[in-house]
C-alpha cells in the first residue's frame, strides 16, 4: 500500500504543476526602454507607472520521449498588454527556438516539433517577448524562462565492463569479500526510482553471493568447500535491476570470473616409500647417484621442496640437495667409497616445505622414506701411499745413486701385483729411473745443482694383470748442494789510480761470487797472491763481510813510468772441502785534479769509467745521421733556389755589339752572343737544346752547291783560297743550330797570302787592295740582302 500511495502523491504532484504552467502571463508597457520610476514620461509624452509583471511560474515541464504525431503542446504565453486585437505579436529565441520550439505569433501558444531526449539535453533556456504587431516595437522587456524534461524510464543499467576478474584466497572464511562491481544507469536519480539499481546474483550460487545495495560479492561456503585443489576457476553472473528492483524495471548483467589462489595447505608427499640406488665405488665425490620424487598439490613457492637426511648409516657419505627446477632430491656421494670396506647403506631422507603456514599446521608439514644405496666393485687402478713424494739426493752423486722409493697398492680385494715407470715426458733428458717392482727411484746420470736444483717427474703405478687400471703420483726431487764451484771475482776487473794518489788511500773495493749455496751462507777470504806481495805498489783489507778493499801503497805514480798495474787476488771460500781461486785486478794510472776526480787515463779506456755505454753510442749515431740529413737538405735547397736574371728591366737590354780586337780565329766567337739568351738566362743552362724561336737555317735557305772557279789565272787562284775559306764557314753557319739568330751579322776577314808587310792583318793593306778578288761578295751579297730585307733595317744596314 505504501508505494500505491507514493505513487498517487506524485501524480497529484505533477497534475498540478503542469496546471499551473499551463500559461505564463505578462503584464507592463510597450517600449523597449521601461523605467521603474513613476513619474517619467515615455516616448509620446503618456506618464509612466510601474508596472508589476503578470507571470505566475518562470519553467514549464516537458515529458521525454513523445511518441504522438502532432506536436506536442507546452504551454501558452500572454501578455496583458495584448486586447486580443491583433495588435500583439509574440516572439520566441533561446535554446532551440524556431526549430524544437514553436510559438504561435497570435496566441502565443508554444509547442515543442520533435521527441527530446533528457539524457541528450535535460534543460532549454528560452526567452519570449511581445511586440507591437505594426511598429515592431516590444510592448515590455524580454523575459527568460526554463523548458525542463522530466525523465522517463528509458534507460537500462549498464557495467563498465562485460568481464571481471577477481581472486580470492582458498580456504576463506565465509563472507570473505572478493570485489566489487557497479553499474551506472543514464535516467534522472533525483527523480522517481528509474535510477535506483539493486543488484542480484544469478550464477554462481552457492559459493558465492552479492550485496543488493552495493554490488560487494562475497564467498557464500566456508573453507572446507573453498579449496582450490579441488576447484580453482568460478564463472559469477551478477545483474543490476532499476525501479529499485520492482517489476517493470530494466536489468543489466556482468561475468565476474572468480579464480581461487593457493595457499600451503598441504604437505609434500613421498612417492614410495622406499627408494633403490645403485653406485660403483670409483664414483667421485660429487657424482649424482639419482633423484628422489615428491609431489605437493600447492603451487608456486608453496610447492618448493627441502630435501635432507636426518638418519641412517651413512649420514657422512651421501649428500642431498634440491633441484630448483622439478624440485627433486638429487643424492650424491660425499666421501670416496670403497666396496671392500662397504657395500651398501641405507638412509632416512625427509621432504618439507621451506615456508610454511600456520593455520595448516596440523595437517602435517613433512613427509619421510627410506633409501638404499648398494655400492658396486669395480676394478680399480693402484693407489699411491701418498699424494705426492718430497725426495732429496746430493749433487755429483754417482749413477746408481738411489734416490728415494714410491710404493703403490691394488685396492681391489684380489690384490694384483703393480709394475712402476717413469712418465718420460716429465724425465725428457732421462736422468731417474725407478725400480719396476719395489719402486725404488735411482740416477741415470750425474747431477748439476748449478744447472737444475729442483726435478719434477711423474711415477706410473700399473696392475700386472691389468696394465689399463694406472694411477700416477708427482714426485719432487731437490738437489743438494756439493762445494764443487771456487770462488772469484764477482763483476768489475778494472779500476784505476791516480798519478798523485797518497799512501794508504782507498781506491777499490773487491767483492765474489760462487755458484755455490752452502745452508749458512757464503764467507768469502781475500787475500794477495804471492807474486803480487813482493814489492806490492798496493795492500789488500778483508773487511770480512765478503769484500775487500784495495788501499794505494806509495806515493806517485807516474803514467810515464807504468800505465797499469796487475793485482792477483786469492779468494777462498769457507766450505768443506775449500776451494780458491786467483783474479786479476787491472789498476790503470789516471791523471786527476787534487780532488781526485779523473780527468785522462791511459791509451786503454777503462771499462767502468771511460767506457761508452751503448746508450752514448746510440746517441751519437743519431746526432751524425741528422747533421747527415740537414746537409744533403741544404744542399737540395741550394740548387733549387732560381738564379738572378741578368737583366731583370725590357728597357734594359743593349743592341748586341760584337768586337774584335784579335786576329785569327775571333771571328767563331760570335756564335756565343744571343740577345734571347741575355734575357733569358736559363736558356744558357741548357747548352744541348735548339732554342725553339730559331729555325735551323738549313730549313730557311738550303745551302747552295760551291762553285769552283777554275784556275785558268793566278789571280783565281789566290781568289780561290779566300772562297773555299767563306763557303767553309757559311756552311758552318748554316749547319750550326746554336748559330746566332738570323739578324745578326757574321763578319769574317782573311789574311791572304804572301803578305809584303808581313803583318798578321791585310784590312790596312794598300796593295792588297788591287789584288783582292771581290766576285765572291756578288755570289753572296743578295743572300745577304735578302736576310735584311726580312728583318728589317735600314738602307744603310742592308747596304751593309
Amino acid at each position: 500500500f505504501k508505494p500505491f500511495k507514493t505513487y498517487l502523491a506524485i501524480l497529484l504532484w505533477a497534475s498540478g504543476c503542469l496546471a499551473v504552467d499551463a500559461m505564463v502571463f505578462f503584464r507592463g508597457s510597450a517600449g523597449t526602454g521601461l523605467k521603474d520610476m513613476v513619474g517619467q514620461n515615455g516616448n509620446h509624452g503618456v506618464p509612466l507607472r510601474r508596472a508589476k509583471r503578470g507571470w505566475m511560474w518562470n519553467q514549464f515541464y516537458l515529458q521525454e520521449e513523445y511518441t504522438g504525431t502532432d506536436n506536442q503542446y507546452v504551454g501558452k504565453l500572454h501578455s496583458d498588454m495584448d486586447r486580443e486585437d491583433g495588435n500583439v505579436r509574440y516572439v520566441l529565441s533561446g535554446d532551440g527556438a524556431g526549430t524544437v520550439f514553436v510559438i504561435d505569433e497570435n496566441s502565443g501558444d508554444l509547442h515543442v516539433t520533435r521527441s527530446l531526449d533528457r539524457e541528450t539535453k535535460a534543460t532549454y533556456t528560452l526567452k519570449a517577448q511581445a511586440v507591437n504587431r505594426v511598429t515592431g516595437r516590444p510592448l515590455e522587456p524580454e523575459t527568460e524562462f526554463i523548458v525542463k524534461i522530466h525523465d522517463v524510464n528509458d534507460n537500462e543499467p549498464r557495467f563498465p565492463k562485460e568481464v571481471y576478474m577477481a581472486t580470492v584466497p582458498e580456504r576463506s572464511n565465509a563472507g570473505t569479500s572478493v570485489i566489487r562491481v557497479m553499474a551506472e544507469d543514464a535516467d534522472d536519480e533525483m527523480f522517481g526510482l528509474a535510477a535506483k539499481l539493486v543488484y542480484s546474483i544469478s550464477q554462481g550460487h552457492p559459493y558465492f553471493s552479492v550485496e543488493p545495495s552495493t554490488g560487494i560479492i562475497r564467498t557464500a561456503l566456508g573453507p572446507d568447500e573453498m579449496d582450490r585443489e579441488r576447484r580453482e576457476h568460478y564463472q559469477v553472473v551478477i545483474e543490476a535491476k532499476d525501479m529499485g528492483g520492482q517489476r517493470g524495471g530494466l536489468t543489466g548483467s556482468t561475468v565476474v570470473n572468480i579464480s581461487l589462489t593457493d595457499v600451503n595447505d598441504n604437505p609434500p608427499r613421498f612417492i614410495n616409500r622406499i627408494y633403490q640406488f645403485n653406485v660403483a665405488e670409483s664414483a667421485e665425490v660429487g657424482a649424482p647417484i639419482g633423484r628422489i620424487r615428491a609431489v605437493d598439490p600447492d603451487i608456486g613457492k608453496n610447492a618448493e621442496m627441502d630435501f635432507t637426511i636426518v638418519g641412517g648409516e651413512g649420514q657422512d657419505v651421501f649428500d642431498i640437495t634440491t633441484d630448483k627446477i622439478t624440485q627433486e632430491g638429487i643424492l650424491a656421494v660425499k666421501k670416496p667409497l670403497d666396496y671392500e670396506k662397504k657395500k651398501s647403506y641405507d638412509l632416512h631422507i625427509q621432504v618439507q616445505n621451506p615456508q610454511l603456514d600456520v593455520r595448516f599446521l596440523a595437517l602435517g608439514t613433512k613427509d619421510t622414506a627410506m633409501v638404499r644405496v648398494t655400492v658396486d666393485d669395480v676394478d680399480e687402478p693402484p693407489v699411491f701411499d701418498r699424494f705426492s713424494y718430497i725426495m732429496e739426493v746430493k749433487e755429483n752423486a754417482p749413477v746408481g745413486t738411489a734416490v728415494s722409493s714410491v710404493s703403490a697398492m691394488d685396492p681391489d680385494i684380489k690384490h694384483s701385483p703393480v709394475r712402476y715407470s717413469i712418465d718420460r715426458r716429465t724425465d725428457p733428458d732421462r736422468l731417474f729411473n725407478v725400480h719396476a717392482g719395489n719402486g725404488s727411484i735411482f740416477l741415470l746420470k750425474t747431477l748439476d745443482r748449478e744447472e737444475s736444483a729442483w726435478h719434477n717427474i711423474s711415477v706410473i703405478a700399473a696392475e700386472f694383470n691389468n696394465p689399463q687400471q694406472t694411477s700416477r703420483v708427482p714426485v719432487y726431487i731437490r738437489v743438494l748442494d756439493v762445494n764443487d764451484n771456487a770462488p772469484k771475482l764477482a763483476s768489475f776487473h778494472e779500476t784505476f789510480v791516480c798519478d798523485n794518489a797518497k799512501p794508504g788511500q782507498k781506491i777499490h773495493t773487491i767483492t765474489a761470487e760462487d755458484a755455490d749455496d752452502p745452508i749458512g751462507g757464503h764467507r768469502f777470504l781475500f787475500t794477495l797472491a804471492l807474486e803480487g806481495s813482493v814489492k806490492p805498489n798496493f795492500t789488500l783489507k778483508d773487511n770480512q763481510n765478503n769484500t775487500a778493499s784495495l788501499f794505494t801503497r806509495r806515493a806517485g805514480y807516474g803514467r810515464l813510468q807504468q800505465s797499469a798495474f796487475l793485482v792477483p787476488v786469492v779468494i777462498s771460500d769457507g766450505e768443506y772441502p775449500m776451494l780458491s781461486s786467483t783474479g786479476t785486478l787491472t789498476v790503470r794510472v789516471c791523471a786527476c785534479t787534487r780532488d781526485g776526480n779523473m780527468e785522462m787515463c791511459s791509451a786503454e779506456p777503462l771499462s767502468s769509467s771511460a767506457g761508452l755505454s751503448t746508450g752514448a753510442l746510440v746517441a751519437i749515431l743519431l746526432c751524425v745521421i741528422i747533421l747527415l740529413l740537414i746537409v744533403v737538405l741544404f744542399a737540395a735547397l741550394k740548387r733549387q733556389k732560381k738564379k738572378e736574371p741578368l737583366i731583370i728591366s725590357k728597357e734594359d737590354v743593349r743592341d748586341n755589339v760584337v768586337s774584335y780586337n784579335d786576329e785569327g780565329g775571333g771571328e767563331e766567337d760570335t756564335q756565343a752572343f744571343d740577345i734571347g739568351a741575355l734575357r733569358h738566362p736559363e736558356v744558357m743552362e741548357d747548352g744541348g737544346k735548339q732554342r725553339r724561336d730559331i729555325l735551323p737555317p738549313e730549313t730557311l735557305y738550303p745551302p747552295p752547291p760551291l762553285r769552283r772557279v777554275p784556275p785558268h789565272t793566278p789571280t783565281s787562284r789566290n781568289n780561290a783560297d779566300v772562297r773555299d775559306f767563306i763557303n767553309q764557314r757559311v756552311q758552318e753557319n748554316d749547319s750550326n743550330p746554336t748559330a746566332p739568330p738570323y739578324d745578326s751579322l757574321a763578319t769574317y776577314a782573311y789574311e791572304g797570302n804572301g803578305s809584303v808587310a808581313e803583318s798578321l792583318s791585310s784590312l790596312g793593306t794598300a796593295s792588297s787592295e788591287g789584288e783582292q778578288d771581290y766576285n765572291y761578295l756578288s755570289e753572296w751579297g743578295p743572300r745577304f740582302r735578302k736576310l735584311a730585307d726580312m728583318y728589317g733595317g735600314e738602307d744603310s744596314d742592308r747596304d751593309s
